[in-house]
């Protein structure tokens, strides 16, 4: 659904270089309403509290994914985001 090359939007935006930045703020994707107005940053607490249920963390996000229960998972993604710069 996403994409990790820089400037590259999929279903999702490019996660290139997301982690420390503000959400809805990535170059050339129509994030929704309700993910521009979270005012959520993107490090290591919000991305886990988001990863474990989207849709819950932010009610009427385009994120259609149930969410991830397994906390090292999570924690291994979040790691990987860190590496997109």
């Amino acid at each position: 659904c996403h994409a990790i090359k820089p400037g590259v939007n999929a279903v999702g935006p490019s996660l290139f270089a997301v982690y420390g930045r503000k959400a809805a703020t990535g170059p050339a994707y129509a994030y929704s309403a309700p993910m521009k107005a979270s005012g959520l940053t993107w490090d290591d607490a919000t991305l886990d509290t988001y990863l474990t249920a989207p849709m819950k963390h932010v009610p009427g996000t385009k994120m259609a994914f149930a969410g991830m229960a397994d906390a090292a998972k999570r924690k291994e993604v979040i790691e990987f985001l860190k590496t997109l710069k």
